[in-house]
């Protein structure tokens, strides 16, 4: 049995990958099986209660603050609420969506699909909405909005008193089991389960799926894969122009994201306006390094980052380069990995923006960065998805040939 490497696109004989706990491609050592602590009923069990979590976790408060004798709680939607009411319907919409709506959604599509392998059923809607969880497994963030609320919640134990509440204790459990769930998740058996793999003859020409890497002809291309249903393709549709685009997209937003505020805070009579920098440098000055180091990384560093190697890999494949290739396959896993997690900021707001609303006193609000900032993560994200880095592998054959 065969399957082809997402990555480089070489191809790898299942019965070389069998037994090894952690099995690289031979070409650009991609890690093609982790069997290792991974099984279906442990992913199924951890599925299961992150969704049962997520529930109490999203209706229950999370926090309750004081001040001056008067008290705020806020639930997980409060922040959401609050900049569609103050006019930031799309910064609302993607957080709400990303934060709220697609963990429901991924943790109880995964949790059937995961029940109906275990259980040996195999109706005609399983490979596809696994290969739905798999997509939404990126743009579901529970793990990510509990660190913005960690980090919020910090930020407004500065200056006031105040304590979790039940909601709050069930979103932490909630968004370590969705992590434990990624951890335990064996996605190749899962694979396996709904449709085997089949055997390549020498010499036959084939192509492998872009989204559950199932080896088939080359003469199928154009129809639905038969394991997962996305149309087969040798490589992702105008990947290069698609990823250009939006990466240039994300760049000229990641100005204003960063020179405009993020927040407008009123105290005591006088409004504040807070961007990126402000922020680090005022957790900085109160001691919390360590926050502002990891600010620093997610909402600076790593966007930055990610435009600059997006860059590299287009420009790699449009001028054939066979350099640093394994070096590039990594990056760009890398970015593919770790772009979600810049959020932090924007969650953050919507965190501990509905905590402090007391009128004259103290409020917050989102700003126009906010917005700014929130697109330039979907961008990079989006971007990083739709190219593919086998086509600089491509490339670089092509130039040897």
């Amino acid at each position: 049995m065969t399957i082809g490497c997402p990555e480089c696109g070489a191809l790898a004989h299942t019965s070389a990958l069998a037994g090894r706990t952690l099995a690289r491609c031979r070409v650009c050592h991609y890690p093609l099986e982790r069997a290792s602590g991974r099984s279906v009923a442990a992913a199924l069990a951890c599925s299961l209660t992150t969704f049962v979590l997520l529930l109490p976790g999203n209706l229950s408060p999370l926090m309750t603050v004081h001040l001056l004798g008067s008290e705020r709680s806020a639930v997980l939607a409060s922040g959401i609420v609050l900049m569609w009411r103050e006019g930031f319907e799309l910064l609302a919409l993607v957080l709400g969506l990303t934060g709220i709506v697609l963990p429901l959604v991924r943790f109880s599509a995964l949790s059937a699909v995961l029940a109906s392998v275990l259980m040996g059923w195999r109706p005609r809607w399983l490979g596809p909405c696994y290969r739905w969880t798999l997509w939404l497994d990126a743009w579901a963030m529970p793990d990510v909005f509990l660190l913005g609320c960690f980090v919020g919640y910090t930020r407004v134990m500065q200056n006031l008193t105040g304590s979790i509440d039940a909601g709050g204790y069930c979103f932490v459990a909630a968004a370590f089991m969705s992590m434990v769930t990624r951890a335990t998740l064996d996605r190749r058996t899962v694979w396996r389960a709904i449709a085997p793999e089949r055997h390549v003859a020498p010499g036959e020409r084939v192509l492998s799926c872009t989204a559950c890497d199932l080896v088939a002809p080359i003469e199928d291309a154009g129809r639905p894969c038969p394991r997962c249903g996305l149309k087969l393709r040798k490589r992702k549709r105008a990947a290069i122009s698609r990823a250009a685009a939006l990466s240039l997209a994300a760049f000229v937003l990641a100005f204003p994201a960063n020179l405009y505020p993020m927040t407008r805070s009123l105290e005591m009579g006088h409004e504040v306006r807070h961007r990126i920098i402000d922020g680090v440098t005022e957790l900085f000055k109160a001691g919390l390094w360590p926050l502002g180091i990891l600010i620093v990384c997610t909402s600076i560093a790593i966007p930055f980052a990610k435009l600059f190697g997006m860059a590299w890999f287009i420009v790699s494949s449009l001028r054939g380069s066979k350099r640093h290739l394994r070096t590039k396959t990594f990056l760009h896993r890398l970015i593919d990995e770790l772009g979600r997690w810049s959020n932090v900021d924007v969650f953050t707001i919507a965190a501990f923006a509905p905590l402090i609303q007391f009128g004259g006193l103290a409020s917050s609000r989102p700003a126009d960065g906010a917005t700014a900032f929130a697109l330039v993560v979907v961008l990079t994200m989006a971007a990083s998805r739709a190219f593919d880095p086998r086509l600089m592998w491509d490339a670089a054959q092509a130039r040897r040939t």
